[in-house]
């Protein structure tokens, strides 16, 4: 076996472990996660640390400053009345389960009704207001990019 094969092929193996030990130390959260805490958001009277972060979009959506708006990707309806659109957002590692935990605490406290959530490979989350909805889809590409999409729209009129 030629030595320097061996040498070249061991540097490249401990390069790419520290890359991989230098990427798993880098990941944000939102918030730091308790055991044991609901998927529905915290329940104690302690207020998160994430409360009053954020920046509005479509006037009633908060949004964690820790995500990157990409408006390339994006789409706002406006009239004189109502704010709808299509909103993306991305940021590389963020914790999931955490940023699940921001939108349904912040849009219970901002009077947007939980209606239902999927979890599988990606989570939506389904708001509803009396006159609108919003669906938040939460999904995580295989390399480590979380990415949101906020859809805003009129709520359909009900036919019978």
């Amino acid at each position: 076996m030629n030595p320097s094969i061996f040498g070249r092929k061991s540097l490249i193996g401990l390069l790419l472990v520290i890359c991989l030990l230098g990427v798993w130390g880098c990941t944000t959260t939102v918030q730091e996660r308790q055991q044991g805490q609901p998927v529905t958001g915290p329940t104690s009277e302690a207020k998160p640390e994430w409360e009053g972060m954020g920046k509005y979009y479509l006037d009633d959506v908060r949004v964690p400053s820790e995500l990157n708006y990409v408006p390339d990707e994006s789409l706002v309806y406006e009239t004189a009345k109502f704010k709808a659109g299509v909103l993306r957002f991305s940021k590389w590692h963020l914790d999931v389960e955490s940023l699940i935990d921001f939108f349904i605490y912040n849009m219970a406290k901002d009077n947007w009704t939980f209606v239902n959530t999927f979890k599988g490979k990606e989570t939506q989350l389904s708001f509803s207001k009396p006159d609108k909805t919003c669906t938040i889809r939460i999904t995580e590409t295989w390399l480590g990019t979380t990415k949101v999409l906020i859809a805003v729209g009129p709520l359909g009129e009900k036919k019978m």
